[in-house]
């Protein structure tokens, strides 16, 4: 089974989107664990970290005057990896976004794919539906 990572506290600050120093103060605050690693420097387990941002996801307000289409590459945290002989569905925190993948369970298992794991989610779609709210100018 592979190796859950772990990440320094600058590193889970960049992927929960907040400063250092706030996620210093939940780890102060004991909402986030963290360990020495073999340098003695504070980490945080991956898998303690995926779940802390799955359950302090907020969804993003609505940009009412903004004009913006999404990327399509979402960096997160898989949070959940469920698998059979064949298909597996893999489930990542991407910011404040909840990302579904069905892939085979060959490929989760080439990726090294776990709870915590660091991940990019690409989305190619040839159907993507852009509004822009307010209605026309």
């Amino acid at each position: 089974m592979p190796r859950v990572p772990q990440f320094r506290i600058s590193d889970a600050a960049r992927l929960l989107g907040v400063s250092d120093d706030t996620v210093r103060r939940w780890v102060d605050a004991g909402a986030l664990p963290v360990q020495p690693d073999a340098s003695n420097r504070k980490v945080i387990d991956g898998a303690a970290l995926a779940e802390f941002a799955r359950e302090h996801a907020t969804a993003t307000p609505d940009p009412s005057e903004v004009q913006r289409s999404a990327r399509n590459r979402l960096v997160g945290l898989v949070t959940s990896v469920v698998t059979d002989a064949v298909m597996a569905q893999v489930e990542m925190q991407c910011g404040p976004h909840r990302v579904v993948s069905l892939m085979s369970t060959e490929a989760v298992n080439d990726l090294g794919l776990v709870p915590g794991a660091l991940a990019v989610a690409v989305v190619k779609s040839t159907n993507v539906v852009v509004e822009v709210p307010g209605g026309l100018s």
